[in-house]
């Protein structure tokens, strides 16, 4: 039977930075979801059992083939679907054998149905193309459709996949998600798409406090994590009140042990105990109070130890919650409207046509569509970074947007350095404290934005957007989620429903619409351009 098995497993990043030591894990012929935050080291994992990475220490064991579906950051000008299967010779050989060029020996051993094998794996995806399609003419969307495509058409006993809905619209990650729901081989999926990980069989978390396994999908996981949140609380109750009871025995014991010293010196100052005898009790008395001071020290690191765990564990499972300050949008406000806009790029050819809409008081609107229906033209029309060919847009309240690098905050600059420049006027003191509320606590706000992961810039932004005293009316956001850990996309989740402002977000991800109240959709079409 196919299997996979890592023991004592470590990696190192090259400057000599621990990513995870002595990870243990096993997987069988099941779909798995690897989750955890940013940095744990998920998608090493993977390159480790690609055999694209090599590991610091430990062995892997696997019984089977694998295939890594790998994202496509770039494509090369003459890069096409045949590359990305690995099957570009097998293809040149039909071409060759097409215009009568091919040898006897090509003609031989060519592999005559590649290609119609080929567009079978990609219409599984729900993608039309063909094997000498060139790359740089598909959407982003696309190219990760044709990736997962090549990663099954070997037909492997483990998938491997990281974050493979990302850059899909919602067609494709149906088209994903239906893949995997059917798919009866081993998979082991990197994801923070909560409705893919709902089809896992199994869940794997990694975290700072080692791994764990899950049974079953998504929602379980998360039943499963609130009982072990109320477990660890309940913990760090017993362990802190363990350490306060031991602090208080300690003291006792001093304090008797201090109460006998002083009656055994006031009776040799009277003269009624021997010299000897005085000099033995003396000596008891030490021995005791260093044997009970002993005691009471293991005791103490015992119990604080117990509650540095809880408090850990605490950390890993702990809900993220804040308080925002208001905006106090009135309900019957205009914030946002168009009337018969349209605009684009090519005036021949507009992305965005006839298009009349308005946002009144604290709605929430999603703008969707599939991939290049003009979501995120949308939102420069409204930011006024493009202007419409035809109709009017009025944006009657102050707003933020974020989009995906979160261009608001300056790369170089520290974490409090950009607040402090996004809300001129505040106080050290309140800086600091709207920062600590979105977890960057003391040192954490002195970091340089550069050094950030994905999930913590995005954070950083909301804190540096909202944060501030007067927060805007109006906050725009562009895929979100995208390249986001779970616990980071939860913390978002919990900015946005404690925001009193209005949304218009573009999003692809159904979960994270539904857990921020989106109460407005607009869905936007191609067949407008």
């Amino acid at each position: 039977m196919p299997s996979i098995t890592l023991s004592a497993l470590s990696w190192s990043k090259p400057d000599g930075g621990h990513v995870f030591t002595d990870l243990d894990l096993a997987f069988g012929p099941e779909r798995t979801g690897l989750v955890g935050r940013n940095g744990i080291g998920k998608t090493s994992v993977l390159n480790i059992l690609a055999g694209t990475l090599r590991p610091s220490s430990g062995t892997v064991a696997i019984q089977g083939r694998v295939a890594l579906a790998r994202q496509i950051l770039r494509a090369g000008a003459d890069e096409t679907i045949a590359d990305v299967f690995g099957v570009t010779q097998a293809v040149a050989v039909l071409r060759r054998a097409e215009k009568g060029e091919a040898s006897l020996e090509e003609l031989e051993t060519a592999d005559w149905t590649v290609e119609e094998r080929i567009v079978s794996a990609l219409v599984r995806l729900g993608l039309e193309a063909r094997a000498d399609t060139l790359l740089k003419q598909l959407s982003g969307g696309q190219r990760t459709r044709a990736v997962l495509a090549a990663a099954i058409f070997s037909e492997p006993d483990f998938l491997l996949l990281d974050e493979p809905t990302n850059n899909l619209d919602r067609d494709g990650r149906r088209a994903v998600i239906d893949l995997l729901s059917g798919w009866r081989s081993g998979a082991i999926v990197v994801s923070h798409d909560r409705e893919l990980l709902e089809e896992m069989d199994a869940i794997i978390e990694l975290s700072s406090v080692g791994t764990k396994r899950y049974g079953r999908g998504w929602s379980s996981y998360q039943a499963a994590r609130a009982v072990e949140l109320e477990a660890a609380q309940q913990s760090l109750a017993h362990a802190q009140k363990t350490a306060d009871e031991i602090d208080r025995k300690a003291r006792a014991l001093a304090e008797r042990l201090d109460k006998r010293g002083a009656s055994g010196t006031r009776k040799a100052a009277k003269g009624d105990m021997p010299r000897i005898l005085m000099g033995r009790r003396k000596s008891n008395a030490e021995e005791s109070r260093g044997k009970g001071v002993e005691l009471a020290e293991r005791q103490r690191a015992a119990a604080l130890d117990a509650v540095t765990a809880a408090k850990a564990r605490i950390e890993v499972l702990q809900p993220f919650s804040i308080r925002l300050p208001r905006t106090d949008l009135p309900a019957g406000r205009q914030v946002l409207a168009f009337d018969r806009v349209t605009a684009g790029y090519d005036p021949a050819r507009p992305v965005i046509r006839d298009l009349s809409f308005s946002l009144v008081g604290p709605r929430r609107l999603s703008v969707t569509g599939p991939n290049g229906a003009g979501k995120t033209s949308l939102l420069k029309v409204v930011t006024g970074e493009l202007r419409p060919f035809n109709g009017t847009v009025s944006v009657n309240v102050p707003f933020s947007l974020l989009d995906q690098s979160v261009s608001i905050l300056e790369r170089g600059e520290t974490i409090l350095d950009n607040f402090k420049r996004l809300n001129p006027g505040a106080s050290d003191n309140a800086c600091r404290a709207a920062l600590a509320s979105f977890r960057f606590r003391a040192d954490a706000a002195l970091q340089r934005v550069e050094t950030l992961s994905g999930g913590q810039v995005l954070r950083a932004g909301l804190a540096c957007a909202l944060g501030g005293s007067d927060p805007p009316s109006l906050l725009i956001l562009d895929e979100p989620t995208n390249h986001l850990d779970i616990d980071s996309i939860e913390a978002v989740e919990a900015g946005l429903l404690a925001y009193d402002g209005a949304l218009v977000v573009v999003s692809h991800d159904e979960t994270f619409l539904a857990n921020i109240g989106i109460g407005t959709r607009l869905e936007l079409s191609t067949s407008w351009g």
